[in-house]
């Protein structure tokens, strides 16, 4: 789940108590670290996303699958014969899993997944990644707060130059 990517890289954590982490860890019977604590992983995912967004070459993707080697498999967790692909075990310690996910899922949007789109938040000062889902995937900010900010911002300064004019 790209989300994930985007969580981690932003946070340098993945909030054990948010709907998104909560459900995916309950779900693969994943046990979060105590203390929140996902070493250097938070930084190479960051990089990766900026190589990403950047259009630079995936080297930290490379790095990601070298040291997170995804465990590819087939699951049907849920009992349905909803048979669906896993990138890492149910159980496997936090870190493990969660670069195991991520690894995988970047290696898909480096190949081209058309279906992700990442993008840079715009708003100054800002630099959050984010995944965009828009209809038209041209989605600018990480944020409503920080399309906000960014909007006011330009009014005022618009409204700066021409009060002094």
């Amino acid at each position: 789940m790209t989300r994930l990517a985007v969580e981690l890289a932003n946070t340098g954590t993945l909030n054990q108590h948010g709907e998104l982490v909560a459900a995916f860890f309950a779900e693969h019977e994943i046990t979060p670290p105590p203390d929140g604590d996902y070493g250097e992983l938070p930084d190479l995912v960051r990089t990766a996303l900026a190589q990403s967004v950047d259009g630079a070459a995936p080297d930290a993707v490379h790095r990601l699958l070298r040291d997170y080697p995804p465990d590819m498999h087939l699951s049907n967790h849920d009992g349905l014969d909803n048979w669906h692909i896993h990138f890492s075990r149910n159980g496997t310690p936090a870190k493990r899993w969660a670069g195991q996910l991520i690894a995988a899922k970047l290696a898909l949007v480096a190949a081209g997944d058309p279906s992700v789109t990442l993008g840079r938040c715009a708003a100054a000062g800002c630099g959050n990644y984010f995944v965009d889902q828009s209809r038209n995937r041209t989605r600018r900010f990480c944020s409503n707060a920080c399309a906000s900010r960014t909007t006011v911002a330009a009014y005022r300064a618009r409204t700066s130059k021409s009060s002094s004019k």
